[in-house]
């Protein structure tokens, strides 16, 4: 801290952070201002008028040309030799930063704080008060002042930053950013344990206490300090302040996850509908925090107004794209969904948007379907963005084939019945997928080739059931009745009927919107399947009766399968057996049909045969139908007699003489 010394008639006291010089001063007992214009107190008459915008300091030209050198070279080197008025609009820092400087060329005491000592520094740098001058001027006393008290603080090293808002581009020449920016980093990859700085933002709820409400002397072990206690701190900073800072910090080697929260954390601050939520009213209710938002863009009273938030918003976004850690999990997939969002609704430069989308696709399996209905704001017919999402899913397999065994894909906790049921990436992605469909589909302005395409992005593989396709077809159909018989075949083959359960083989063969063929597939698969399980069973018996099956029983079957499919198992099984019926009866149906029509079409044939045969040829038919009438009738009478018994059997041979006989006198 600042220690009391006097050099050079000059006095400093560091304790207090109080500054003052006497030498070549006046005496004078303050300033004091009326309205907008300053007056220092003496007897002796001001002969210089300083003006900085509408605040005016009716001052002296000795003490100010004694310590800078800008009004030095002003006054001497203008034309008029009688200037009494000096216009100092370009002051960094303004009347504040000034009325400090000139209090302290006239000897008064000025208090040095982590709020006035940026533009102070500027202002200073402005004047141009340097130890040509006098030594100790006001730049070396402000520039130990930063090395020595606000380097060395947490607390100031932010405020001064943020101080520095409204000196570009004079505190980045100063390096005032650079060096506040690095100390910030420093302090905030230490270690935890070691830090005694305090909390300058708000008090998160749920979060550790404050720093400065710690017991410095004889802490808690118990008490121990978040890996995230500078988030709040550094979210008060403007963006491109927060860019050095975190880059800062990649450079110091903090873990990328911590770099993404903290990201997160800013951009839930800053852009209004991108958190989680349940936040946006305790971020916009923040003192610090951004308040304004997509809301005030539509309330906006002046025209120029939403533009200018719109550019600080795009502004917000390209920067927070450009320091995301390139590494996987840094920051949350529903949190890139939810960016590029905001990136497409606010024209974000093409190049970030394209980085946004790759980022996306590296952990699409962890998205979810709300941030992925992401509305069309270009000019398409379509109500959400159905291109989007067929890109991302091609950057998603395109990562997929690059990296098959990423170890990040296989951060999911694993269930603890089975190992071998634990859904991969892409299988996570199809389910996500056919939801996504099954809510886009309603949409229909939506084509059947958009459809089409992007049902069909994923492999076959992906999808061990297509009950999540046949529903987004379903739903397709509902939507789009107007659909010729031929799109309605083209859309149902993206399905795979062998791949449907038992509940949506019911649904389907009941579903008059589906076309007939694809009913019978359906049917059909669901009997080959059933055949090919009891055969499966049958053969394992036989061949090994020791065999243990993964599900040994009926019950354990059930036990082992989904709850709907528990309970529709009975009448699935019943109704599957009356369909079964149905189809062999229309079968026997359609047999019986082609025997009538084929006896109707030799009955066509004997009559048109019959109008051109002869006379002759006429009665010696019906001849012939007499003779094989007799005949048929002397074998049933034989044949009676015969069942009876009679007490007179008859011979057979005489039988067969008696017909003989019938025929010679016929012939």
């Amino acid at each position: 801290m600042w220690d009391s010394e006097s050099e050079s008639g000059g006095g400093r006291n560091y304790d207090t952070g109080v500054l003052s010089s006497s030498n070549h001063s006046l005496k004078t007992d303050g300033f004091e201002r009326r309205e907008n214009t300053w007056y220092v107190a003496t007897d002796i008459p001001s002969d210089l008028l300083v003006r900085i915008g509408d605040v005016h300091f009716n001052l002296h030209k000795y003490p100010l040309l004694s310590r800078s050198g800008r009004l030095n070279r002003i006054i001497y080197e203008s034309r008029d030799s009688e200037l009494d008025r000096v216009d100092l609009n370009e002051l960094p820092g303004g009347p504040e930063a000034f009325e400090l400087a000139a209090k302290f060329c006239y000897g008064v005491a000025i208090d040095l704080t982590a709020a006035n000592i940026s533009g102070l520094r500027c202002a200073a740098e402005y004047l141009e008060m340097t130890e040509d001058l006098e030594e100790g001027n006001l730049i070396f006393k402000t520039e130990a002042f930063l090395s020595y008290v606000v380097l060395s603080s947490w607390r100031d090293s932010i405020l001064v930053l943020k101080s520095c808002e409204q000196l570009s581009p004079w505190a980045e020449n100063l390096q005032i950013v650079r060096r506040c920016s690095e100390s910030i980093a420093w302090k905030a990859c230490a270690n935890p344990r070691g830090v005694r700085w305090a909390y300058t933002g708000k008090h998160s709820r749920g979060s550790s206490p404050r720093w400065n409400e710690m017991k410095e002397s004889s802490p808690s072990k118990n008490q121990q300090v978040p890996p995230d206690w500078w988030f709040e701190d550094v979210s008060i900073l403007r963006i491109d302040h927060f860019v050095r800072v975190v880059t800062a910090i990649k450079v110091k080697g903090m873990r990328f996850e911590l770099i993404g929260a903290a990201i997160m954390h800013y951009a839930s601050k800053w852009l209004p509908g991108i958190g989680k939520e349940g936040n946006g009213e305790e971020n916009n209710r923040d003192s610090n925090g951004w308040k304004g938002g997509l809301h005030i863009i539509v309330a906006g009273g002046k025209e120029e107004l939403p533009n200018i938030q719109m550019r600080e918003q795009r502004m917000i976004i390209e920067s927070l794209i450009s320091i995301i850690p390139p590494q996987k999990d840094t920051v949350s997939c529903s949190f890139l969904l939810r960016l590029l969002r905001m990136a497409n609704m606010l024209k974000v430069a093409p190049a970030l948007v394209t980085e946004l989308e790759k980022r996306v696709g590296m952990q699409f399996e962890q998205a979810n379907l709300p941030d992925l209905l992401i509305p069309s704001y270009s000019k398409g017919e379509t109500l959400y963005d159905v291109d989007l999402v067929q890109r991302l899913l091609e950057h998603f397999l395109v990562q997929e084939q690059t990296e098959p065994s990423s170890p990040g894909r296989q951060s999911f906790p694993e269930t603890p019945r089975s190992h071998p049921n634990v859904p991969n990436a892409k299988m996570r992605v199809a389910r996500l997928v056919d939801s996504y469909l099954t809510e886009v589909s309603r949409d229909r302005n939506l084509s059947l080739t958009k459809f089409q395409v992007l049902a069909e992005a994923l492999p076959e593989s992906a999808r061990t059931c297509d009950d999540g396709l046949y529903r987004a077809i379903d739903s397709y159909l509902k939507a789009h009745p107007t659909l010729s018989e031929h799109e309605r075949k083209r859309l149902c083959r993206v399905m795979d009927c062998q791949k449907l359960s038992i509940d949506a083989c019911m649904h389907a063969a009941q579903n008059e919107r589906l076309p007939l063929r694809i009913v019978v597939q359906v049917l059909f698969s669901e009997q080959l399947k059933i055949s090919n399980a009891i055969a499966t069973n049958t053969i394992k018996d036989q061949v090994d009766p020791q065999y243990q099956p993964l599900i040994p029983t009926r019950k354990a079957l059930l036990e082992a399968t989904p709850q709907s499919f528990q309970e529709g198992w009975s009448t699935a099984k019943k109704d599957i057996n009356t369909l079964k019926f149905e189809l062999e009866s229309m079968k026997a149906k359609y047999l019986e049909l082609q025997n009538d029509m084929e006896n109707l079409q030799r009955q066509m044939d004997k009559m048109s045969k019959q109008k051109h045969g002869s006379a002759w040829s006429s009665g010696w038919k019906k001849l012939s139908k007499l003779t094989n009438a007799n005949i048929f009738q002397a074998k049933m009478s034989a044949y009676e007699t015969q069942e009876i018994g009679s007490q007179v059997p008859v011979a057979p041979h005489q039988n067969r003489k008696a017909l003989r006989r019938w025929r010679n006198s016929i012939s």
